[in-house]
Formats: structure tokens, C-alpha cells, sequence
């Protein structure tokens, strides 16, 4: 029986609304900006701090503070392991501990945070993967209160951070497609992706984690997030 549905997603795609429809919609809890809190909690920081942080690599300025800090250290200032740095390791090694504590707590639907390769081995999490066209998640960004210009930013470099990030912390791709049972273009529709996200995950069970359901999201109409499309081969 699957106790956990992760979502990763490309930026501005509308990932925590649909999430919030699915959680709502099967009773789960919702980990979003709670598992934020979560990290927050684990890092002795603050939630708006983990947001600015999370998910990006060190910029050049912060790694030469933290490496001046460890090899030139004379005494005036802590030692580094005092001054309990947000770095983005500390993120990756909290992420890692949040998500197994969320599963932890019963059926849930977790939102980024690299869930899906924390719990990359378990059988009953179930992988999901959300995209849509550019011009869409601008348009979603602006319409949700943020500047053209910095929606335009935001969506052209923020999954690219994501996908430094993930190579060089956790030495893997970012999206990493065979992690995941389905892919979904949100394009459709909050609404509508939700409920076709619920029914795969149904079919999936009733197939009992056969892999080959993933060849029943074709079925949908949808595609792979380079265009080509879902099979079961």
C-alpha cells in the first residue's frame, strides 16, 4: 500500500496547489512549507532563511567565508562548528532527515525538498513529476503577484540552480526521469492534474507497484517533459 506521494517539479509549475488538492482530496497530510519549518527547526534557523538558502549551491563569496573561517581561525571569532553556518550541506543533510520524518507520521504528500531521492528505495512512496510550458508558469507568477521581469528571472534560472544542487550534493541528475512512477503537464489544469495524479496513483496500486503502470500515463496524453512519449517498453 503506498503511505506517501513525493512531487518534484519545475519551478513555477504549480506544484503546492495541485499538492494541497491531492492531500485534500485523499485525507493526507500536506508537507510543503511545513517540512521548510521542519529544516528551519533541524538547523537552528529560520523558516525565511532556509527559503533563500534551500536547494541553491553555496555562492563564491559564502564557501571562501566558510573556508577562510576553517583554515585561518586565530582565535578572535568561533570555530565554524559553533557558528552553525546555513550552508547548503547542512540543508541537504536536513532535507534528507525532514522527509523520513514526514513519511514517519502517516500517508502524506511532500513537496520538493529532494524526496524523491531520499526515498528513492521505498516501495510504498509513489514518484511524481510536474511540468509545464514556459510561457504558462510566467504567466502563473505574474498572476500571482510577482513583477514580469522577475517572474521571467525566476523561471529561467531557478531550475537550473536546482539542477547544480542536486549534481553536487547528492551526485545526481536533476530531473532524474526512471526515479519517478508518472510526469504530468499541469498545463491541464490544477484541477484536472490532480485528479489524473490520483488516478494513476490507483492504478499503480492496483497493479501492485508493476513499474509497467508508468506505460499507463501514455494512455492520458501526456509526455515526457522532452516531448517524447510515456511507453510502457
Amino acid at each position: 500500500m503506498i503511505r506517501a506521494i513525493t512531487i518534484e517539479r519545475e519551478f513555477g509549475c504549480g506544484a503546492s496547489e495541485i499538492a494541497g488538492l491531492v492531500a485534500s482530496s485523499l485525507g493526507w497530510d500536506l508537507w510543503d512549507e511545513r517540512l521548510t519549518r521542519e529544516i528551519a527547526r533541524l538547523t537552528e534557523s529560520t523558516p525565511q532563511a532556509v527559503e533563500r538558502r534551500e536547494w541553491r549551491s553555496d555562492p563564491a563569496a559564502y564557501r571562501f567565508l566558510k573556508s577562510f573561517l576553517r583554515g585561518a581561525f586565530e582565535g578572535g571569532l568561533p570555530p565554524i562548528s559553533r557558528l552553525r553556518m546555513l550552508d547548503a550541506r547542512r540543508i541537504a543533510d536536513a532535507s534528507g532527515t525532514a522527509v523520513k520524518a514526514a513519511l514517519s507520521g502517516g500517508p502524506c504528500v511532500i513537496v520538493g525538498r529532494g524526496a524523491q531521492y531520499f526515498l528513492r528505495a521505498r516501495a510504498d512512496v509513489f514518484h511524481v513529476f510536474l511540468y509545464g510550458p514556459r510561457d504558462m508558469k510566467i504567466s502563473r507568477l505574474i498572476a500571482g503577484g510577482v513583477a514580469e521581469k522577475r517572474a521571467i528571472e525566476q523561471i529561467d534560472t531557478t531550475d537550473r540552480a536546482r539542477a547544480a544542487f542536486v549534481r553536487q550534493y547528492l551526485g545526481l541528475k536533476w530531473p532524474d526521469r526512471h526515479l519517478y512512477h508518472a510526469m504530468f503537464n499541469t498545463e491541464a489544469g490544477d484541477s484536472a492534474t490532480a485528479a489524473m495524479l490520483i488516478q494513476c496513483l490507483k492504478l499503480f496500486e492496483r497493479k501492485g507497484g508493476d513499474v509497467s503502470v508508468v506505460g499507463g500515463v501514455s494512455a492520458m496524453g501526456l509526455s515526457r517533459p522532452d516531448g517524447s512519449g510515456l511507453s510502457g517498453a
